[in-house]
């Protein structure tokens, strides 16, 4: 009889990479709901064995996101935080490009898989990079009109955010 643990050894190792605010974004602007991490999670851990999980976030000072972030916390994901910056002439910057590549990289040559949810075609270059030099399969989940064609033509698979993972 095969034992738990053997099965755990046998699922191919994997990386989850969020960005947080992407995938809120595009999943109320798309579908009007929020992202369940839970579920994804659950169906990531039938399927994987986890190896790392992040989840990259914008600290605001907010209670409510505060407790969010623990939630995700609890649910498996090591939450990255940096702060919001609100600019002189009013723009804002506070997304997690180069955290998230800098991260897939240093992990994605140890893994099996490397996971993104993001829209962002930023990302695309750095999914070929872990293809051609780690030979890392990369696949992206994300809403269809809200991710850049070239993010979801250079994963090996793009999986559509549907009613499964929608809260």
């Amino acid at each position: 009889m095969t034992s738990q643990h053997e099965l755990q050894n046998t699922k191919p190792r994997v990386g989850i990479f969020v960005d947080v605010q992407n995938i809120y974004y595009t999943c109320r602007e798309s579908y009007g709901k929020n992202f369940d991490y839970n579920a994804f999670w659950r169906v990531m851990a039938q399927q994987y064995n986890i190896e790392c999980a992040f989840a990259y976030a914008i600290y605001r000072g907010d209670e409510k996101q505060s407790q969010f972030q623990n939630i995700l916390r609890a649910i498996g994901f090591e939450v990255k935080l940096k702060p919001f910056i609100q600019r002189r002439d009013g723009s804002a910057k506070g997304d997690w490009d180069v955290g998230i590549t800098i991260d897939m990289l240093e992990h994605g040559k140890n893994l099996d898989k490397v996971i993104l949810l993001s829209g962002d075609g930023d990302f695309a270059l750095l999914l070929g990079h872990l293809k051609s030099q780690y030979n890392v399969s990369c696949d992206v989940y994300g809403a269809d009109r809200l991710t850049a064609e070239a993010l979801k033509q250079s994963a090996e698979q793009f999986h559509l955010i549907d009613n499964t993972f929608l809260l």
